[in-house]
């Protein structure tokens, strides 16, 4: 049974680049296809998954009182587009 699920719908996105090593592309690549849907997808809702079960990160979340609703890059280019 897999761990995610394909999208009900298309829910609205921004576009973000990274950089994956060899292997770990061809593996989301297969898993996007394992579950039919888009590896954007998967990106999308492993990194839900993480923000989710990692309590450390909640707390530390919940502690900021940041005025911008974006959150800061420093200055690192963020862009993906995975299809």
């Amino acid at each position: 049974m897999p761990v995610l699920k394909a999208p009900p719908k298309q829910p609205k996105t921004t576009v973000v680049q990274l950089r994956l090593d060899e292997e770990a592309r061809s593996t989301l690549t297969k898993y996007a296809e394992y579950l039919d849907c888009s590896p954007s997808h998967v990106v999308t809702e492993a990194l839900k998954l993480v923000y989710r079960k990692d309590k450390e990160f909640q707390s530390w979340l919940s502690a900021q009182h940041t005025k911008s609703s974006e959150p800061s890059t420093k200055g690192e280019s963020f862009q993906l587009e995975l299809k």
